[in-house]
């Protein structure tokens, strides 16, 4: 198996199909490189070469104790990009997946960046504070954190079986498949990397990160999106961007990547083009 080494020892696995410009997906919690299979498959046919990596602690990666922030996020997808010796770049994240793009850019450069494009991503800041009075309150998170030490298996069942997909709304048809590869992908991963990454999305602030970035960012966001509300993500993160491009699907859930996967990587091809 491809894999890179950081410096603390983490061991990230990573796919890198193709050639021609690069495209780096960065996935959501608590999934994995997996999670991109309809835009891997998409862009690698239309000529680019694309990268995705499991995360540390999660899929295919080693699931090291510590080191689940940002930080170390941002800097293990630096370690991914040099290694490879990317250039241009497009960077594409999905919920925390869109708040390790932001934090990578901000924090390592545009010397390697062309494009970025976040969708259902957690930036600015998902938890409420004085700061931020549209966010969900704390209470909130700590509720994921008992589910998951109380019984993971079942929790990861739940999640896409109702918010994450948007199959708990009226008339939705959930597809059992998609239900049960995201919870393949989650029980991939260790119960204390996704204990840790919950405080990961939801506390980190990216306002400064965002209002760093110059290079285009395309902001997806659907909004009946039941995990990143999008009122207080999207519109916020378009506006702090100095190169931010809002785009809103109505009706569309958080996991559109793989509900509408139809419409999204159109929408992300012309995006890159133009």
């Amino acid at each position: 198996m491809p894999v890179i080494t950081t410096s603390d020892g983490a061991e990230i696995f990573y796919k890198d199909w193709g050639s021609g410009q690069p495209i780096v997906f960065s996935h959501g919690w608590p999934l994995s490189a997996d999670d991109w299979d309809a835009q891997m498959l998409f862009f690698a046919g239309k000529g680019f070469r694309v990268i995705a990596h499991d995360r540390r602690g999660h899929g295919r990666s080693s699931q090291v104790a510590d080191g689940h922030d940002m930080d170390h996020y941002a800097d293990d997808l630096a370690t991914l990009t040099a290694h490879l010796d990317l250039k241009d770049a497009v960077h594409v994240g999905h919920s925390t997946g869109g708040g390790e793009v932001v934090h990578y850019i901000a924090r390592h450069g545009e010397s390697r960046v062309a494009k970025a494009a976040i969708l259902a991503a957690v930036p600015p800041l998902m938890v409420k504070t004085e700061a931020n009075p549209g966010g969900l309150p704390k209470e909130v998170f700590d509720g994921l954190q008992a589910q998951l030490a109380a019984n993971r298996a079942q929790f990861y069942y739940d999640l896409p079986a109702g918010p994450f997909y948007g199959y708990n709304r009226p008339g939705a048809k959930p597809s059992q498949g998609i239900i049960w590869n995201w919870w393949r992908q989650g029980m991939m991963g260790g119960a204390k990397a996704h204990y840790d990454g919950i405080v990961a999305f939801s506390q980190t602030d990216f306002t400064e990160d965002l209002k760093q970035i110059t290079v285009p960012v395309l902001v997806m966001h659907g909004d009946d999106d039941q995990i990143v509300p999008y009122a207080d993500s999207a519109p916020l993160s378009a506006k702090l961007l100095r190169n931010g491009i809002l785009k809103t699907y109505p009706g569309f859930p958080h996991g559109m990547p793989t509900t509408e996967a139809e419409t999204i990587n159109a929408d992300l091809l012309a995006f890159i083009k133009g």
